[in-house]
């Protein structure tokens, strides 16, 4: 019985004596692998992503925001202790029109970019970040964002005329906010001014992460399987609809997180934009893997 339905299932099962042998094989880009791949997680790349993002600039403590950089990332002493918070509302397709599946593939997202440098180069360092979506926090840790499960908000503009469009105007406001298990994380508050053409010392720098996976053998529990900088590379961006203004920030103390180290200690400007683009690589910065070749 088990035979028949998953012949069922096949896309070309023709009957031929390799069919069972290549049910044997699990496939999948990541777990579960299993006989059709279908069960994964997520599909493999290219991955490709639009949606609208609320974000507020903000500076913390340079001192205190210094001891979460690993070795070799250092803040940018020009801009010491500027950041970026981001709430991102998203949704994801591949290759299979995934986006017809929005339970499993729309996502609301908060993340956090530190201005910094690595070897004199301008990067934008990610330590924290919060995803409502498991398929989310699995393709995060893919590329190098530290993602965990996070209840995510943001002010929605519809093309509806209404006191609830919220279009983007000037002078119209916007919220957004992120808890975690029921305790708020962050909440931001925006008021637009005036389109601009582009995000200058907002979001335009290369973000740069760590992809960390650590081993559970005894006497390795400091030693990671994989222990990596990474850019987060992404290509064909389309940055649209600028809106910049003023912006509010808080970041609470929360039992079991330590985003209030950070402060702030001082808001900047808030911003609104659209967005889109597409993932399918990553580079290697360095590899701090227990006994991985060092570079130089």
């Amino acid at each position: 019985m088990a035979s028949r339905l998953v012949r069922t299932r096949l896309p070309h099962f023709d009957g031929g004596v390799g069919w069972w042998r290549d049910l044997q094989m699990p496939k999948g880009f990541t777990v579960p692998r299993s006989p059709l791949g279908a069960a994964a997680l997520i599909p493999p790349p290219p991955w490709h992503y639009a949606g609208d993002v609320l974000g507020v600039e903000f500076w913390n403590e340079p001192d205190v925001a210094a001891d979460i950089l690993p070795e070799g990332v250092e803040l940018d002493a020009r801009r010491a202790g500027h950041s970026v918070a981001l709430f991102a509302d998203w949704q994801f397709t591949a290759q299979n029109d995934e986006y017809l599946d929005p339970a499993r593939y729309q996502c609301r997202e908060f993340t956090v970019l530190l201005d910094a440098t690595w070897e004199g180069a301008e990067i934008a360092w990610c330590p924290y970040a919060y995803a409502d979506n498991d398929a989310a926090v699995a393709s995060g840790w893919i590329q190098g964002y530290p993602k965990k499960i996070g209840a995510v908000h943001q002010t929605r503009t519809f093309a509806a005329a209404s006191a609830a469009s919220a279009p983007p105007v000037s002078n119209g406001r916007f919220a957004a906010s992120v808890s975690v298990h029921g305790q708020l994380l962050a909440r931001a508050q925006i008021t637009l001014r005036e389109r601009a053409d582009h995000l200058v010392g907002l979001v335009d720098r290369p973000i740069v992460a760590r992809r960390y996976f650590p081993r559970l053998c005894a006497g390795m529990h400091d030693k990671p399987a994989l222990d990596e900088l990474v850019r987060c590379m992404m290509g064909d961006v389309l940055i649209t609809e600028i809106w910049i203004g003023e912006g509010a920030l808080v970041f609470p103390e929360v039992h079991g997180e330590e985003l209030e180290m950070l402060g702030p200690i001082r808001v900047g400007r808030g911003f609104r934009f659209s967005f889109s683009c597409s993932v399918s690589d990553s580079e290697v910065l360095a590899d701090l893997t227990a006994g991985a070749p060092r570079r130089g």
